[in-house]
């Protein structure tokens, strides 16, 4: 697996009220045109799609009470919302008004409302300054990289930037790189606090200047002639001593991930069992810091482009006396959301979250400005949900809570809106890509569902547009909030096959 893929596969897991204020101009001048477009003839019929009619509760079908009840899970650990986008009321509802937690769906709520708010084209720029005289291919002086918050700056696309700078002229660094992180402002995190996993890299904290996901590449290569496989780390740590105690073994190669041990420290410790069928595979841990891991990253490229650099990586701000040299953009957002909900990213989404706020309620970008965005938002929309609750627009937490109604309601709004093409697009196909690739091999909604979906501890949730045999295009929620909540999956996968062949 590439490095390119750890924005995707390998990023995979498992009541806030935004202060009311008045937009920025820019807000609503790009926001909110769509509505204004719709003042034609559909606009009425458009607005009471939007308001609708009070949910109803309805019998569960018999396929999801049977399903439930195998699962040891109450209905009132489920909430339920299914609706026709075409019309007001709708086909199932259950305890559909209450706040829920619901994991990774909430990235709907973020990049909806990112789309709409930024635009699909919207690209971040990442900026590259020297401070110092450059001559002869000298720079007797600081280098200095100001981030923007660009949620995928990889491998490669760190690569393209620094072989840019070289082909500009600059090869030797005789100063200290300085990192401008200050577009966005966040509080000291501690990475174990979640689930007391500090390398998992679902739990990498947000940065604006975020380069590589800040993750290593564990590389696993079986050797038939050797006990154990060989370890390779990618970007590669001259101090790291690695103690490799992995035994090969001739068992399917499966979650193999799961059966590797690892400990971090000055010495990097691995155990436990490698299947040799698995060949050559790769995991990704968090095993340095932020500024280190840049500094490790950019040595061994920079180095690599025949570069020398013989200083430190200090945090800072750009200087008025420094000079631009190089600006990148990101792939555009309409790409970036694809990474973020069909392989349920964590940190791009709070990339996303972050920028919002700084984009709509002005640098540094925050989490409570990240709300306030989204509360913004769903104000000139006309909405206010009461029972929501953000914290850093993932779904990462143990505190976010929105409620099925409105996630539907945020749903059949976009399904209505200019950006509806790009938001379901990036959501997995049931059976064929993304977090759904292997759910519902066989049935007959294969292929006909575009859902996101969501996973943590006692939650599991489940939302997006179900094209159904009779061509309707049907809007469902559901979300599990119950400690027998990881049985809930054949729950969801029973409604998500009751919705497509209901009459």
């Amino acid at each position: 697996m590439s490095t390119t893929s750890l924005a995707t596969a390998e990023f995979n897991i498992l009541n806030h009220e935004g202060r009311k204020a008045t937009p920025r101009k820019s807000f609503f001048s790009f926001s909110f045109a769509p509505l204004r477009v719709l003042c034609g003839k559909s606009f009425l019929a458009f607005c009471c799609l939007l308001t609708g009619a009070p949910a109803f509760a309805a019998d569960l079908p018999q396929p999801v009470v049977a399903a439930l009840q195998r699962a040891q899970i109450p209905e009132s650990a489920i909430a339920l919302y299914v609706q026709d986008v075409t019309q007001t009321t709708p086909v199932l509802s259950l305890n559909a008004e209450r706040g829920m937690n619901p994991a990774s769906v909430m990235k709907l709520l973020t990049t909806d409302a990112a789309l709409e708010v930024l635009g699909p084209a919207y690209r971040w720029k990442t900026e590259v300054y020297t401070d110092g005289t450059l001559k002869k291919q000298k720079l007797n002086g600081d280098l200095v990289f100001k981030g923007h918050g660009d949620p995928k700056i990889t491998l490669e696309a760190f690569w393209l930037m620094l072989r840019d700078l070289r082909q500009k002229g600059l090869k030797d660094i005789r100063g200290n790189l300085v990192l401008d992180r200050t577009y966005f402002e966040l509080p000291q995190e501690d990475p174990a606090a979640f689930d007391n996993e500090p390398y998992k890299p679902y739990n990498v904290a947000p940065d604006a200047l975020l380069v590589n996901f800040r993750a290593h590449r564990v590389r696993f290569l079986a050797q038939n002639e050797s006990a154990r496989p060989r370890i390779v780390l990618d970007p590669e740590m001259s101090e790291a001593r690695i103690v490799n105690q992995v035994r090969l073994t001739h068992t399917a190669c499966g979650e193999w991930q799961e059966k590797i041990n690892y400990q971090v420290g000055a010495t990097l410790n691995f155990s436990g069992e490698f299947p040799i069928a698995c060949d050559d595979a790769a995991m990704h841990l968090i095993l340095q810091d932020d500024n280190t891991y840049f500094g490790t990253l950019f040595k061994q490229l920079w180095t690599q482009l025949g570069g020398t650099w013989r200083g430190s990586v200090v945090a800072g701000s750009v200087p008025e006396s420094a000079k631009r040299i190089g600006q990148y953009a990101s792939p555009p957002l309409a790409e970036i959301i694809r990474d973020i909900n069909k392989y349920s990213n964590n940190v791009m989404a709070r990339q996303v979250f972050l920028t919002l706020g700084a984009e709509v309620r002005g640098a540094p970008g925050t989490p409570t400005k990240g709300a306030e965005a989204i509360n913004d938002w769903l104000a000139v929309k006309g909405q206010r949900f009461l029972e929501l609750t953000l914290d850093n627009g993932s779904g990462l937490s143990r505190t976010e809570r929105i409620s099925a109604q409105h996630l539907a309601w945020v749903l059949r709004a976009a399904y209505h809106s200019t950006v509806f093409a790009e938001l379901e697009s990036s959501l997995p196909i049931i059976a064929v890509d993304g977090t759904m690739k292997k759910r519902l091999l066989l049935s007959a909604v294969s292929g006909h569902a575009h859902i996101k979906t969501g996973s943590l501890k006692d939650v599991r949730a489940i939302a997006g547009y179900v094209l159904d045999a009779q061509g309707r295009q049907m809007v469902v929620v559901c979300i599990i909030n119950h400690p027998n909540a990881e049985q809930g999956r054949a729950v969801q996968d029973a409604l998500l096959e009751w919705v497509f062949e209901r009459s």
